[in-house]
């Protein structure tokens, strides 16, 4: 199959802005996430405290729930690359005020879980990485305006590969900065490397850009929540879709929550980085894997029987405390995210028309992100109060023996095999549903129609603008200005 990037159907220049984009997404990612994880490894090196890293894994989530409707809207209502600028900025801002703080504030003064210092900076520090997502969400838009329809889910596998190497690059540069530069080093680079990244967006052209929705005529509209209901609802099954990844990441909250810190009871920090850079190779295979063959006819199917397997590996990786078993699990785990999120951003992609593609990725990002904080900020105490101390016992060391064997990080064992199984029985129940049915039948009915054997550049599907109009919104032209 040919990949987005060889696809003779896209205009090489169209391709060119594509690749800018990518490639300056994915250094705003590695820079973000690099200082989001060098707060958690320094906040737990430093207090030891499962409840901290969960606390913090939690507020990140959380604070993308709240603001990814708001983001969605900005993007339908403003140029890509104006987003994408605006969300650079911010996240500078944001980075250099922590790096005040860190500078003007005694490191004690900063650790002290019992003040406000500590919280303010991780509050500050998270805003920044929070806002570089509204680019994630310009990004998918970006896909729909630059890409055929049929080499999409290509392009999506292809931006799941890049935040793979982001991954690798992250865990690596966190890992070492902190155990080896501290954390004051670690604000300076990613002041750094958010600056440049604006440079960089401040040279890039992108002919094709354009407002998709019609400027909002009130006040209320820049949160339009009503209106992306109506379009979800218009595309059946797509609420299901949407609703499914929920109570995946709300499973997923469990390993957001624990991972960490389990990798660092094995490993030293500067190896936890390395041995996490390692095993997030699998999210490179992935995302390389759909990038070249796709999804294939279904990608509804290809999801779920990805988030099935990956609940099985979930719920055996740490079966045993065994190094070896944590890294390969990790790898083949990672290997089917890119097509989990590859196979709902093109089905998005296709069934929902341009104009109202950055309310809805906005909307799911919200739905979606909102789970993951729920389980964090609840099994991260009780891991912590009972868990943990439950399985270091003497009864319940003895009694998590012959399924989970021996060793210190019992407790969070046990955890992550409940989650698991959970995530293998409900992916396995969704492939009966009818609404899967239902969503994959909607999918191969929105497909483009070809007009004299070329594929239109944006397919609109006729019952969600039909819907959309109902809210009251116009679909601007291609030559629409801000």
């Amino acid at each position: 199959m040919t990949s987005p990037v060889t696809d003779p159907t896209a205009p090489p220049t169209a391709m060119r802005t594509f690749f800018h984009i990518l490639g300056n997404t994915a250094v705003a990612n590695v820079t973000t996430s690099y200082l989001w994880w060098a707060l958690t490894f320094w906040a737990y090196l430093e207090t030891r405290s499962v409840l901290v890293t969960g606390l913090i894994g939690g507020a990140y989530m959380l604070f993308i729930s709240f603001s990814s409707i708001f983001f969605g809207t900005v993007v339908d209502h403003h140029r890509k690359l104006a987003v994408m600028r605006l969300s650079s900025l911010l996240t500078l801002v944001a980075f250099a005020v922590a790096g005040a703080m860190f500078l003007l504030l005694p490191e004690r003064m900063l650790l002290a879980l019992n003040g406000p210092w500590f919280w303010l900076f991780a509050v500050v520090i998270l805003a920044g990485a929070v806002v570089e997502h509204m680019r994630n969400i310009a990004l998918s838009t970006t896909v729909t305006i630059l890409v055929p329809d049929e080499r999409r889910a290509n392009a999506n596998g292809l931006v799941g590969t890049v935040q793979g190497v982001a991954f690798i690059v992250t865990s690596v540069l966190s890992g070492l900065s902190i155990g080896l530069l501290g954390m004051g080093w670690t604000l300076a680079i990613a002041l750094a490397l958010t600056a440049a990244t604006l440079v960089h967006l401040l040279t890039v052209r992108f002919p094709e850009d354009r407002v998709a929705a019609a400027p909002a005529a009130n006040a209320r509209a820049a949160i339009d929540l009503r209106g992306s209901i109506a379009v979800i609802r218009a595309a059946h099954g797509l609420f299901a879709l949407i609703i499914f990844a929920t109570f995946n990441n709300l499973i997923g909250g469990v390993y957001m929550a624990l991972m960490d810190p389990y990798g660092l009871e094995m490993f030293s920090v500067e190896m936890w980085g390395l041995v996490f850079a390692f095993a997030s190779t699998g999210f490179i295979v992935g995302g390389a894997a759909i990038a070249r063959f796709g999804l294939g006819s279904n990608p509804m199917r290809t999801m779920l029987l990805a988030v099935a397997a990956m609940g099985f590996l979930g719920a055996v990786f740490t079966i045993r405390e065994w190094a070896a078993l944590y890294v390969v699990g990790i790898f083949l785990y990672l290997c089917l995210v890119p097509a989990c999120e590859a196979a709902e951003q093109t089905v998005i992609q296709r069934v929902v028309p341009l104009e109202r593609q950055g309310r809805v990725f906005g909307f799911a990002m919200a739905f979606e992100t909102a789970a993951a904080p729920i389980t964090a900020f609840l099994i991260a105490p009780i891991a912590e109060l009972w868990i943990i101390p439950y399985a270091r016992s003497d009864a319940g060391s003895e009694a998590l023996r012959p399924l989970l064997g021996v060793g210190e990080t019992r407790g969070i064992a046990l955890v992550f095999l409940i989650a698991g199984v959970i995530m293998l029985f409900a992916a396995l129940l969704a492939l009966r549903t009818p609404v899967y049915r239902s969503l994959s039948r909607t999918y191969r009915e929105a497909a483009p129609s070809v007009v004299d054997g070329e594929e239109p550049d944006v397919p609109q599907p006729a019952q969600p603008t039909i819907r959309a109009a109902a809210v009251g919104e116009t679909t601007p032209s291609a030559t629409d200005r801000p």
